[in-house]
């Protein structure tokens, strides 16, 4: 007579790393408002967390937002983006100071802005104030 033992399956949840990408303005300054966003969009579809030094223009947010629109229907894993831009305030500058701030912005572009670009399913929600920025996660 052959004795039977129960069978326990033991399930675990595998996690995968969290990856946070910096990209510094060099390297998206010499790319095509195309190539920045679709480069952008690979990398947060990919799973990683993007901070990025600079910000895009409005019209490159406005394409980011709808290319990650027509390609949450194409995979089931990538639920969209959670985008959020982080200025240090400029409130306490005055005079001379804020008008050589605001030359050197014009001239080299706004370097000391930080982005934060991440997947949805993985940043929860983004809040920010004028000194901090706080990214909850899953």
């Amino acid at each position: 007579m052959v004795k039977r033992t129960k069978k326990t399956k033991t399930i675990s949840k595998k996690r995968d790393k969290l990856v946070i990408q910096f990209i510094p303005y060099s390297q998206i300054q010499p790319l095509s408002s195309y190539k920045r966003v679709k480069m952008l969009l690979d990398i947060v579809a990919s799973g990683k967390i993007v901070f990025m030094q600079g910000r895009l223009r409005p019209e490159e947010e406005a394409d980011l937002i709808e290319e990650t629109m027509k390609t949450v229907g194409k995979s089931k894993h990538f639920k969209g983006i959670e985008l959020a831009v982080f200025s240090p305030s400029q409130a306490n500058l005055k005079g001379l100071t804020l008008l050589r701030k605001k030359i050197a912005d014009a001239l080299a572009g706004n370097r000391d802005v930080i982005t934060v670009i991440g997947p949805a399913h993985i940043v929860r929600e983004i809040k920010k104030d004028p000194t901090k920025l706080e990214l909850m996660l899953e």
